[in-house]
């Protein structure tokens, strides 16, 4: 719950932060009539459209288990991370719109000085706040929170060159260098919404994530325990913050209720250790079977059947798999 009040707080100055750019960037446009500078206002209203929704999504997210929602509510930030993907590429299609438009009937350009300067400011301030956002997300597992700072670095990468057009606008006096930019930055937003709703649609469709499971084994293999024989049929679903395990995990088969009990908590720790307590569990646990001895490394086992041979390492290859592993 910490977690998710943090992620709202933080949503909710990146909203504020982006309605105040919103403001700056119209400000340099009526000063400038720059087309270029135009696009990246109207990509700000998307960042405080984007931002809304992604402030109501984490409000949701932060809800707790209830009878209806027995995984919480941590899937709408995917489906806010969707919206704001396609609202990006809508940013970007109008962008592409009013740039070849323009370049038929050319506007002319003013106060291009003054205005410069109001796109820097707007660029730092863009950059910190998404800086901040993104690394939070991270942190805590927010693909609503990623999704709002990787929105704003992208508006802050595109007003930086933005600005440098219209620098050398000034420097060389040719007016088909701010169309060429505001072309190319409809493209680049275009690209950059997609894989917003394609991280998205992943989420909710719930794609296996990779690097996030071998991640989790690296850590299991790092500090495993001599009780825990064998480990299958592992999958990690993500629920916004929340991230649900389930997996096979081989004890002793004469471990009893208890000390069965004592080996999920250590393992189960172990885990959390790592990525924080916003991490449940589902570890159905398996007795050993006669062919689990070769990779058993519990020292002085009076059931062994037969003498240990091999470690087994535990990967993606072999953790997946809804079988018990033994050597062939």
């Amino acid at each position: 719950m910490q977690t998710s009040k943090q992620n709202l707080r933080i949503q909710f100055f990146v909203t504020s932060l982006s309605i105040i750019l919103f403001a700056l960037k119209f400000v340099a446009y009526f000063m400038t009539h720059s087309l270029s500078v135009l696009s990246d206002a109207l990509e700000s209203i998307v960042n405080v459209l984007a931002g809304i929704i992604g402030l109501y999504s984490l409000y949701v997210a932060s809800k707790p288990k209830d009878k209806d929602h027995p995984y919480g509510h941590g899937k709408a930030e995917f489906i806010s991370a969707a919206f704001e993907g396609s609202l990006i590429i809508t940013a970007g299609c109008i962008i592409l719109y009013e740039s070849i438009d323009t370049f038929f009937e050319p506007k002319p350009l003013h106060d291009l000085d003054n205005g410069i300067w109001v796109l820097l400011t707007t660029a730092v301030l863009n950059m910190a706040a998404g800086l901040t956002a993104k690394a939070m997300g991270k942190k805590n597992k927010s693909l609503a929170l990623s999704s709002s700072g990787q929105h704003l670095l992208i508006d802050s990468y595109t007003t930086y060159a933005i600005a440098i057009g219209i620098g050398l606008v000034i420097y060389t006096g040719y007016k088909w260098i701010d169309i060429t930019i505001a072309i190319l930055m409809g493209l680049w937003i275009i690209y950059n919404g997609y894989k917003i709703i394609r991280e998205s649609l992943a989420g909710i469709m719930d794609e296996a994530d990779m690097a996030l499971l071998e991640e989790v084994i690296a850590e299991l293999n790092l500090s495993r325990a001599a009780q825990w024989i064998d480990l299958h049929n592992l999958r990690v679903i993500k629920y916004g913050a929340l991230m649900h395990i389930d997996c096979h995990l081989t004890v002793p088969w004469y471990f009893n209720v208890n000390e069965a009990h004592v080996a999920v908590d250590g393992f189960t720790q172990l885990i959390k250790n790592k990525f924080g307590d916003s991490v449940e569990f589902f570890v159905h646990t398996d007795g050993c079977m006669p062919f689990s001895c070769p990779i058993c490394t519990m020292e002085h086992c009076e059931k062994r059947k037969s003498p240990f041979q091999e470690k087994l390492n535990w990967s993606l290859e072999n953790v997946l798999s809804d079988l018990k592993h033994q050597l062939k």
